[in-house]
Parts: C-alpha cells; sequence; structure tokens
C-alpha cells in the first residue's frame, strides 16, 4: 500500500460507526449486573452470566465470521449486522424474566461479534502497512471514547432516571451506528478467486482460526478476564468500600489517559518493536489491579485509572497490530477474528468465575489475586510472542 494517508472519510466514518456501537457494550456491560440483581433478585454469578453471555454469544459470532465473512462479503455483514444490533436494543424493553433476559443479551452479542470483525477488517485494510500500528491505535479509540462514556452514561441514568432510558440511549446509538455506517466505502478484500474458494470448503480448525494469530491471542484470554473484573464488578466494589463519586470518574479519567497515551503507543510500536511496548503495558496492568485491591481513597482508585490505560489500553491495540502483522494478507478477516475470540473468551468467562470466587475473598482479595496472575503473563508474553519478536529485531539489525 503506497498511499500512507490514515484519516480518510471512510476510515473516520467507521471509526464513528464502531463508537456507538461499542458505547452501547459499555453502557450495558456496566450496568446489567446490578439490573439483574434488582430487577430479578439474580445472585452475583447469575448476575455476572447476564453480563458476560453478551461476550459469549459476540465469541460465536465471531467464530463464524472469520470464516465466511471475505465469502458473504464485508458490506453486507456489517449493514446486517448492526440491524440486528438495533433490533436487538429494542427488545431489552418488554423483559419479564431473567431466562428472557440471558436470550437477548446473546443475540445482541451476536450481532455486536459479527459487526465489529467485520467493520475492524475493514478498517486494517484502511491502514497504511508503515502505519499499522499507530493507526491501529487511533482505531482502537472509538472504544475508547466509549469506554469513559459508556461506564459514566450509565451511572448518570441509573442515578438520575431508570433502566427504560439506558434501553432508550442504547437504541439510539444503535440507530446512530447504523446510518453512519452506510455512507462509508468498505474496502472488499484483496484475495484470488482460489483462495474465496478455499475459504469456502471445509471445516477444518484453520477455517475457523488464524493459527499465527494464535499466540499473541492466547494472552488476551488472561487480559480479558482480569479486565472484565474491572467493567462488570466496579460499580458493586465501589458502593462497597464507598468511592462510587471516585468510581464514576474512573472510566472518563482512563479514556482521556487512553487518548494521549494510545497513538504514542502505536508509534513507538511501528519504530522500536512489539517488545517495548509490551512488557511495561503488562506490568502497569498488574500494577493497577494491585492498587484496584488495595486503595482506600478516590486519589489511588484514579491512579489505578491512568496505569489501566497506559497498561490494558496499550496491551489490546498492539497486541491486535501484532495479531494482523503476523497473518498473510488474505487472512486479516480470520486474524482479526481470532484475536477478538480469545480475547472475548477472557472477558465471557471473567465475570462468571468472578462472581463464583468472590464470595469466598472478596472484591478486594479477587483484584489483588488477578494482579499476580496478570504479572506473572510477562513471562506468558514471552514465550508466545516476545521471544520470537526480539529474536526478529536481532535478524533485522544484523542485516
Amino acid at each position: 500500500m503506497t498511499n500512507s494517508k490514515l484519516f480518510t472519510k471512510d476510515f473516520i466514518l467507521v471509526f464513528l460507526a464502531n463508537c456507538f456501537v461499542s458505547l452501547t457494550f459499555y453502557l450495558l456491560m456496566t450496568t446489567l449486573a446490578a439490573y439483574a440483581i434488582e430487577q430479578f433478585r439474580a445472585s452475583e454469578s447469575i448476575a455476572g452470566l447476564a453480563s458476560s453471555i453478551f461476550i459469549i454469544g459476540a465469541l460465536f459470532a465471531r467464530l463464524v465470521t472469520g470464516k465466511y465473512l471475505e465469502v458473504i462479503g464485508r458490506k453486507k455483514v456489517i449493514y446486517v449486522s448492526l440491524a440486528l444490533f438495533l433490533i436487538a436494543a429494542f427488545l431489552y424493553f418488554p423483559i419479564q424474566g431473567l431466562s428472557l433476559l440471558l436470550f437477548v443479551r446473546f443475540i445482541h452479542g451476536v450481532a455486536f461479534g459479527a459487526a465489529t470483525t467485520a467493520m475492524t477488517t475493514a478498517v486494517m485494510d484502511m491502514i497504511p502497512d508503515s502505519r499499522r500500528g499507530e493507526g491501529t491505535g487511533y482505531f482502537a479509540l472509538s472504544t475508547t471514547i466509549a469506554t469513559a462514556v459508556g461506564p459514566f452514561l450509565g451511572l448518570f441514568i441509573i442515578q438520575n432516571a431508570d433502566y427504560d432510558m439506558i434501553f432508550t440511549a442504547c437504541t439510539a446509538f444503535s440507530v446512530l451506528s447504523l446510518l453512519i455506517v452506510l455512507f462509508a466505502k468498505i474496502p472488499k478484500a484483496d484475495i484470488t478467486e482460489e483462495q474465496l474458494e478455499s475459504m469456502k470448503k471445509g471445516v477444518r480448525l484453520q477455517d475457523f482460526f488464524e493459527k499465527k494469530a494464535v499466540p499473541i491471542s492466547v494472552l488476551l484470554i488472561v487480559m480479558g478476564i482480569s479486565y472484565s473484573s474491572i467493567i462488570s464488578f466496579m460499580n458493586l466494589y465501589a458502593i462497597e468500600i464507598q468511592l462510587e463519586e471516585a468510581a464514576s470518574l474512573f472510566f472518563l479519567v482512563y479514556a482521556v489517559f487512553l487518548f494521549i497515551s494510545r497513538p504514542i503507543a502505536g508509534r513507538l510500536q511501528d519504530t522500536r518493536g512489539d517488545n517495548f511496548i509490551m512488557y511495561p503495558a503488562i506490568l502497569l496492568f498488574s500494577i493497577c489491579l494491585l492498587l484496584i485491591g488495595v486503595t482506600q481513597n478516590g486519589f489511588i482508585l484514579l491512579l489505578a485509572g491512568i496505569l489501566l490505560a497506559a497498561g490494558y489500553g496499550t496491551i489490546v491495540s498492539a497486541a491486535q497490530a501484532i495479531a494482523v502483522k503476523e497473518a498473510p494478507r488474505h487472512r486479516v478477516g480470520l486474524a482479526t477474528s481470532t484475536f477478538f475470540i480469545f480475547m472475548d473468551g477472557g472477558m465471557g468467562l471473567g465475570p462468571f468465575i468472578i462472581g463464583v470466587i468472590v464470595p469466598y475473598v472478596g472484591f478486594r482479595g479477587m483484584y489483588l489475586t488477578l494482579a499476580v496472575l496478570v504479572f506473572l503473563s510477562l513471562a506468558l508474553y514471552y514465550f508466545l510472542h516476545g521471544k520470537k519478536a526480539s529474536l526478529r529485531k536481532q535478524n533485522t539489525l544484523v542485516a
């Protein structure tokens, strides 16, 4: 790709559409556990499932979308999935039981998984190869906005209105995402007829996963589980330790610093290499969880939000860029879905697992345990990708 321009009209439009879809995700992800407990007297583990079954639906959709995205066509998948996303948003209003809530959450997750996989794949083809890390970091800011506004808006609505207003906001965001993407030119896959025919055939494992994207994606299971503890249980934890006001600003602080750190991290990844970014980011995420687990005041909690941006926020965009760089160009869609499948798997299992163990160790014990787990992931990253990235850089310098 010779054109080095990054911020094209189509890039911006898909950025905005993805932002509204992600906003719906975070708005619901941070309020559904409390909604299930308050409205249906659900247990903490079932409330966690009500939150995480959305991710399970997304994981299922990504598995299928990764294989058939180029066969069906990116534009068609985006339009149909966003229409289903809108329909699912409407379905929250008539829900009267927990079982129906779980069903709607699953369908909503399916639409989310298909839409975001297709939009991200399209954007990856819009980004110049020489600016892969930077472009991925900028596009990831579409979720950063949602990360800040979603939880903040959710807390504001709960304090001043009711859950129907949350569902109304989600419906409005879904309409906007569908309307915006209609004006974007979605690039077709740069693949041969032979490659396309190969994608239509068989049910082999390699038809659903890009093997070169798997190593770095495995790391995202641990990161996803750990991050889910924050987005699903931060509100309940803040109430327990009486830091609700600081918690309402936590994701706003996270997003502000993510806006600052992600583009810088992306450029450094392009120029200094993957390890220069990944090792410090994993360490900072571990410290973030440690601070959340020991916090006694709002300042420490907000400091953890800053470290979350420099840690987890950087890990996601950098690891996604790695997954795409490792894959052949005609399998970028599969690489993207593979990455998200592993990350969503962690985020989907996380709230349910955490909901089971919290009664035994408490929220503080849970965050401290996850801090140790993420710290140990430094070794996991080394064996999955870090060692290879270091050798590759050394060979490049020698050459």
